[in-house]
């Protein structure tokens, strides 16, 4: 096992492209870190420099206690679980498992141990003796995955190892990844697109746009704390709700404003908007805290709407919304609820469980931040 750390990590290709912009991060020795962010914006970069296969255009990797950045991918003691499998197809699973120690001249007698004590981790020991075209995708993964722990490495990395299986699978595989991490205790680096992919694998998570790192902090912290409107609206399984608005104050008391249409700004994000009085803002809501029946002790919380779709989910149900000034606002309810579409006439807003963020969002500096960081502590949907 080792730490991994990355100081002030730059990647620029020959085209000029700049992929990565002055990236830090530090992986505990034993933690599984998840890399996310939408497609492009250098999470496999950032994954192939620390195996070595991309070189770092400026900055400094370490893992242990030594800087790599010249150090063959070899000689880094890392293992890499691709999201294709790179199987060798004429070769069994035994072999394909036994083949990196056979690289690394480890005798015949240390090799088949450690293969079949992986197979039997990974529940694949009665398929040893099949070649890659005789497995299913799962079984193929897990083939993959096995031949990465023989090796017993100091740190793990996995690209995208569970974009290529079907949903229900994912899923499974999620479970049995996440169990041999706490079985196995080794560094890992995990790299997603998938934000429930990363929040439910995560000890921590990086959120990644453009090159930058917007958010390192646990899936519970980035989920109920979004440092900025990027982040908040990437992660959650249904995307944030945002409305444009100033802030305007009357007789003491904050509102947010949106053409004459007013919301309370609850009293826990008052004194840091204090300071935005007569200035735009955004309003993040997530689906879940929009209701469509009163909530207790909140008066000024509603919207006039009129449903504009529904989206059966089984166990919760998305309705789409729309107001005078907002064409699309989604409600996440508990698909039990008896729901008519025809008597809805408002919605209501859970004042205690919103976002505030600036208005511009642009993936550097404080565009687009979160301007009460600390609040909507009562949120216990994560």
């Amino acid at each position: 096992m080792a730490r991994v750390v990355l100081k002030h990590v730059g990647k620029v290709f020959a085209n000029g492209f700049e992929a990565i912009v002055d990236f830090d991060l530090d992986v505990a020795d034993g933690e599984l870190l998840v890399l996310v962010g939408p497609s492009g914006c250098g999470k496999t970069t950032t994954l192939r420099m620390i195996a070595g296969l991309e070189r770092v255009t400026r900055g400094t990797i370490v893992i242990g206690s030594k800087v790599v950045n010249d150090v063959a991918p070899k000689d880094r003691d890392v293992a890499m679980v691709f999201q294709n499998h790179a199987l060798y197809p004429q070769m069994t699973a035994y072999q394909n498992m036994a083949f990196a120690l056979a690289l690394r001249r480890v005798p015949r007698a240390e090799r088949d141990p450690a293969v079949r004590r992986a197979a039997a981790m990974l529940s694949i020991g009665h398929l040893l003796e099949r070649k890659p075209r005789q497995l299913s995708g799962g079984e193929r993964q897990r083939v993959a995955v096995g031949r990465a722990i023989v090796r017993r490495p100091a740190c793990f990395l996995l690209d995208e190892p569970l974009s290529g299986l079907d949903a229900r699978l994912r899923v499974q595989m999620r479970s049995e990844l996440k169990r041999l991490h706490r079985q196995l205790q080794t560094t890992t680096v995990y790299v997603t697109h998938d934000q429930e992919e990363a929040l439910t694998l995560g000890d921590r998570v990086v959120v990644i746009r453009e090159g930058r790192v917007q958010q390192v902090g646990t899936p519970r912290e980035v989920y109920r704390h979004p440092a900025n409107r990027f982040v908040a609206g990437f992660l959650g399984a249904a995307p944030m709700n945002f409305l444009e608005g100033t802030i305007t104050e009357q007789d003491g008391r904050l509102w947010f404003d949106q053409r004459g249409r007013r919301l309370a700004v609850p009293a826990w994000a008052a004194e840091d908007l204090r300071r935005k009085v007569g200035g735009t803002v955004v309003l993040g809501v997530r689906p879940e805290v929009v209701r469509l029946r009163p909530i207790e002790g909140q008066q000024d919380n509603t919207l006039d709407v009129r449903v504009e779709g529904v989206e059966p989910l089984g166990d919760r149900i998305d309705v789409h919304l729309s107001a005078d000034n907002h064409p699309s606002i989604v409600a996440r309810l508990d698909g039990r609820d008896p729901f008519d579409p025809a008597t809805v006439r408002r919605a209501y807003v859970d004042l205690d469980r919103v976002h505030f963020f600036e208005p511009d969002d642009s993936p550097s500096g404080r565009s687009g931040a979160n301007l009460c960081p600390g609040g909507g502590s009562a949120d216990p949907s994560c």
